[in-house]
């Protein structure tokens, strides 16, 4: 019987994690795949971002059943940001200005989590809060207007639950106002439109038939996941600190907590994600001789995109490991540290000479 990754020896799980950004990167590049996803972007042109959690519990393209690059996500503890950190504002305004240049509608869904088995499998970041946590994606959904207008023609805050025991999207009109996946049966499939226009009637119809796809994809995988035990995924595993950008290879969950370089004090969440990890060990859900801090600064092109992405990188590798070291310094003796830049257009990860 083969052993699972999360309790391999850590020098084995890191050549599993380099192994599958390789391949990634391969089956990125491929044609098959490169056709696939020009054909969906063609028939799907809304820009979809996501705005989540770093819990690597919460993955959209895997429980949406998405090809992956389609989905541009966002992450942070908890899924907590603000509008007006300079990074992240830049940063949004950035890639929906891109899109809109492009003749395209943007699809923003803004997550929580949480568990309605226990309480305690809930979001780390707001306490496993469930009302705190929705009460801040709504926030961020103000935000998003303040920005980019309360009309909707062209960029669509959504607010959305995501149920961590069955992998479930609650779609929000409002705060009392829902749709539950995991409350439909698979044969109302063909109901989903007109469930979605009913919950969101100022929802552009183009971003309408753009979010259909996610929607059925995930009644598709609670119905799937539903025949087998959830109890490896339910709870925390990962192994993998991951600062930066650049690591929708990681499509496997439950393997990584992911950091944006978003927050103006990027220590908490680091912190956070440790604690995390330390809990993991010592609850022996995960081997406690290591665990990677990973770090990663994208790049379009070679020269000094590349040579800036290196110090991007470095720089973040030797901030993250200092957080560590003096908030856990008995963990971050088992700490392995990795400095890495992402070609974008291949997805290629490189890991950078110490």
């Amino acid at each position: 019987m083969t052993t699972p990754v999360h309790a391999r020896p850590i020098s084995e799980r890191i050549d599993w994690l380099m192994e599958l950004s390789r391949a990634h990167s391969a089956s990125f590049c491929s044609p098959e795949n490169h056709l696939a996803r020009q054909r969906y972007l063609a028939e799907h042109n809304t820009q979809i971002i996501a705005m989540k959690c770093m819990d690597g519990r919460i993955h959209l393209p895997y429980v949406t059943q998405t090809p992956l690059g389609v989905i541009h996500p966002f992450r942070n503890l908890g899924g907590i940001f603000e509008l007006g950190w300079p990074y992240l504002g830049d940063m949004l305004a950035d890639t929906v200005q891109q899109a809109v240049s492009q003749g395209r509608r943007v699809l923003i869904i803004i997550t929580y989590h949480y568990s309605k088995g226990a309480k305690e499998r809930g979001c780390a970041g707001f306490d496993c809060d469930r009302n705190a946590a929705m009460s801040h994606a709504f926030q961020i959904r103000s935000q998003v207007e303040k920005l980019f207008g309360t009309g909707h023609r062209t960029v669509y805050p959504l607010v959305c639950g995501f149920e961590s025991d069955e992998d479930a999207l609650v779609l929000h009109g409002s705060p009392e106002h829902t749709l539950d996946l995991s409350a439909i049966p698979l044969d109302r499939l063909g109901e989903m439109a007109s469930e979605i226009a009913a919950l969101c009637p100022d929802m552009p119809e183009p971003v309408q038939r753009d979010l259909l796809p996610l929607v059925e994809g995930n009644l598709r995988h609670i119905n799937e996941i539903r025949r087998f035990d959830r109890e490896l995924n339910i709870e925390h595993r990962e192994w993998v600190i991951c600062l930066g950008r650049g690591f929708d290879f990681l499509h496997a969950p439950n393997v990584a907590l992911i950091i944006g370089p978003y927050s103006p004090d990027l220590s908490h969440p680091i912190r956070q994600a440790a604690g995390i990890i330390k809990k993991n060990m010592d609850s022996g859900r995960i081997p406690d001789d290591g665990f990677l801090l990973l770090c990663s600064a994208p790049y379009q092109e070679p020269g000094t995109q590349k040579a800036r992405a290196e110090l991007k990188s470095a720089f973040l590798a030797e901030f993250g490991a200092n957080v560590i070291r003096q908030a856990y310094p008995e963990l971050a003796t088992r700490m392995m540290t990795r400095s890495a830049i992402l070609h974008w257009p291949e997805r290629k990860l490189q890991v950078c000479d110490s």
